[in-house]
């Protein structure tokens, strides 16, 4: 399918598969599907930061000038990938609460194994095909609750925000190589100087063991509050 793209913004049309009004002139040596997947291996293999017009032509063997028959620019380039590489969302059990939980915890995989797409620019309202079908399947368990469709999108995106940040935070957890906060020494280093400075709360979770590099069942636990939270909202009506 071809027509005229006009000023729909950057990768919208491409992600739907409607490809640009074909110019007179030589084949297409390329097709949107290598550039994209090629993109998307430089972000697994580089980080955000490689994905580019220039490596990929390098990689395909073209001008980085020739790739511009095929995007527009780089940031119709990154909402392709960004789409593709985030791929269809998880089949959600029955029930908006073990959904809503399925949903955070596909999330989180999908972060951790491409840890990249929490770098791709938000740049206003979702509209590719694969953001959009995680939006409709977790709306659709949401529909049950009985809340507007202006509270079940605002829980959507408390969700979806509770699931970058969690995340983000594994992830600069993860980077490098660091002394653990509950390592013996930091403890004896620390534990008097916070008993003599007034940190007495602080002081018993070092004690108690109870602070610790890593997240452990935080995951768990903060997502309980938020969907006790959605439940509490849900009562009120």
């Amino acid at each position: 399918m071809t027509e005229d793209r006009g000023e729909l913004p950057p990768g919208l049309a491409l992600s739907w598969g409607v490809q640009p009004v074909q110019r007179r002139g030589p084949k297409p040596a390329l097709t949107i599907e290598q550039i994209v997947a090629t993109g998307i291996e430089f972000g697994d293999r580089y980080g955000f930061a490689a994905i580019s017009l220039q490596r990929i032509a390098g990689r395909l063997g073209v001008t980085t000038n020739a790739m511009y028959r095929y995007v527009r620019s780089k940031e119709e380039l990154i909402v392709l990938v960004h789409d593709r590489a985030l791929g269809p969302p998880p089949e959600l059990p029955d029930g908006w609460r073990p959904a809503a939980t399925a949903w955070v915890d596909a999330q989180v995989v999908l972060y951790a194994e491409r840890p990249w797409l929490l770098d791709v620019p938000i740049r206003g309202a979702p509209v590719t095909p694969n953001v959009l079908r995680w939006m409709e399947v977790m709306l659709a368990a949401l529909a049950e609750t009985g809340l507007n469709q202006h509270d079940n999108l605002g829980c959507l995106m408390l969700l979806d925000g509770y699931a970058r940040n969690y995340a983000g935070l594994a992830r600069q957890l993860g980077a490098g190589d660091h002394t653990p906060v509950q390592a013996e020494q930091v403890g004896r280093f620390l534990v008097p100087r916070l008993l003599e400075g007034g940190y007495a709360t602080v002081a018993s979770l070092y004690l108690n063991a109870e602070y610790e590099d890593g997240l452990d069942d935080d995951l768990e636990f903060g997502l309980a509050r938020i969907l006790d939270g959605i439940e509490a909202l849900i009562a009120k009506q």
